[in-house]
């Protein structure tokens, strides 16, 4: 196996140059690939290659344009970030309000067992899972402020309070295995039915912490596909083989996903602060076109018609 060597700032710009990038300015290039990291912003090189076979940049690629890509999904990023941070809170306020009400608010009450579904097959999950629960008491009941108020005051944390401290994938997980009414009763928050919830909530975890440990985002695509909507229909979106080519296991996917779980003026603002980010990215690019990002994106051309579509059930049959 040949090992990878450390190569010094000045031979990173010899192997672009070699691969055929443009560096109009040497001194600018190597303070943003010290600050930056060269492997990094290398991971966003594909788009400007010639072709898969072909592994040199196109004519007129510019080490401009790569960065301008790198800080397109960054800043791509930052924005969907903020707003599944919404969708996180807004899904374990409804969570906790469902289980509290039905449950009781002590930790004796809503982490019994008897709480979730029957289901034979489900039974160790839902013990595994009610142990992190419980270690997240014991962590958190002296660490964060607000468990440690309810811990030291009245003995007892609240699950609306505990949901604070749980992460979206252990709520996620969580609603996997509540009883079906449970599950019918949070949905129907959403407008959205059971099945396309249990599939949106694993994928909005996966992207949350996808943005918050910076991975690459534009061209992310997901084991799992959501259902076909209403949405997909109404922007015309072209079919091949009887299926929807975007807007599936893609970064549109999870736009439509968002535009069924945000507010509608929480999802126009949204819709506002990308299309910037993407108008930026469209000035910045000479050699290559927006059309190429879209693409691998999953996005289509009308993209922020979905803006202006009413909300509606997730199926688009109904």
């Amino acid at each position: 196996m040949i090992e990878k060597q450390f190569k010094n700032l000045d031979e990173q710009l010899e192997i672009f140059r070699y691969k055929g990038l443009i560096i109009n300015d040497e001194k600018y290039t190597k303070q943003v690939l010290l600050r930056e990291n060269y492997f990094f912003i290398n991971g966003y090189r594909h788009l400007f290659l010639k072709s898969n076979t072909d592994r040199t940049f196109v004519k007129g690629a510019t080490f401009e344009e790569l960065y301008s890509l790198f800080l397109f999904d960054r800043s791509f990023r930052n924005v969907l970030f903020k707003y599944l941070l919404v969708i996180e809170n807004n899904l374990k306020s409804i969570v906790s309000y469902q289980l509290s009400k039905k449950y009781g608010y002590r930790e004796s009450d809503y982490l019994r067992p008897k709480n979730f579904t029957p289901a034979p097959e489900k039974q160790r999950q839902i013990n595994d899972l009610l142990k992190k629960m419980k270690r997240q008491i014991r962590i958190n009941g002296s660490q964060h402020s607000a468990t440690q108020h309810y811990a030291s005051n009245y003995g007892y944390i609240p699950l609306w309070i505990l949901v604070k401290v749980l992460s979206f994938g252990i709520v996620s997980e969580m609603f996997s295995v509540l009883k079906s009414e449970d599950k019918k009763e949070i949905a129907k928050a959403y407008n959205i039915e059971v099945e396309s919830l249990e599939t949106y909530l694993p994928m909005l975890a996966n992207y949350r912490n996808l943005c918050a440990h910076e991975d690459i985002l534009y061209e992310n695509r997901t084991q799992k596909f959501i259902n076909d909507t209403v949405y997909h229909q109404l922007l015309k979106i072209p079919k091949e083989d009887g299926e929807y080519t975007k807007g599936k296991n893609d970064l549109f996917a999870l736009i439509i996903i968002m535009k069924q779980m945000l507010t509608d003026e929480d999802f126009k603002n949204m819709t506002i602060e990308l299309d910037n980010i993407i108008q930026t990215l469209n000035y910045n690019l000479n050699s290559i076109k927006i059309d190429v990002v879209f693409e691998r994106m999953g996005f289509p051309l009308n993209w922020k018609e979905l803006a202006k579509i009413e909300r509606s059930v997730d199926s688009e049959d109904e």
